[in-house]
């Protein structure tokens, strides 16, 4: 039986940042950077980077199965004419690369979408993914989209949590 995913949809023009740049000082005060692919250099390095982290963090998606190669990946992301590594947002605790937002524009559908969200195990517990969650929201409200939208597994109950949190709700469309 194919698994019904969790379908969430977040008013970005709507959205009121401020109850939540707590967590942005919060991300600072415990050392930890918050910037972009496009801030640091969209590199073949940095995606090389950016895959290991994506690879790492998707481990605990439930029924997530095997993740792409790096071909697989640069395919389906940096080659896709929404990738924009402005939408990139990245958690570095000094050069150790430990969280990542990617958000792409579907700019003549309207949305944004959120690709991935994801924390290292070890650095979770830190709020960093509401961070460049709120951060990923500002990228999507500056470009003019009105809606951001995100599915997750059912059973992936924190993923799920944070974007309630922020104020998604399910989206019946697909």
């Amino acid at each position: 039986m194919p698994t019904e995913w969790t379908r969430l949809r977040l008013d970005v023009q709507n959205f009121d940042e401020d109850p939540f740049l707590q967590y942005l000082d919060r991300a600072r005060h415990h050392g930890i950077e918050l910037t972009t692919m496009a801030r640091i250099g969209d590199t073949p390095a940095h995606r090389h980077a950016l895959y290991q982290l994506n690879k790492t963090c998707s481990a605990d998606i439930p029924e997530r199965g095997e993740f792409y190669t790096y071909d697989e990946y640069a395919t389906r992301r940096f080659d896709q004419r929404v990738y924009n590594p402005s939408g990139v947002v990245l958690a570095l605790d000094g050069a150790e690369w430990v969280g990542m937002a990617m958000t792409t524009i579907h700019a003549a559908k309207g949305y944004a979408f959120s690709e991935m969200t994801g924390v290292l195990a070890a650095y979770r517990g830190r709020s960093l993914a509401l961070a460049m969650k709120v951060l990923a929201i500002r990228f999507a409200k500056d470009a003019g989209v009105s809606v951001l939208r995100t599915f997750h597994h059912p059973r992936n109950a924190s993923a799920i949590a944070m974007n309630r949190k922020l104020g998604f709700v399910d989206d019946h469309q697909d």
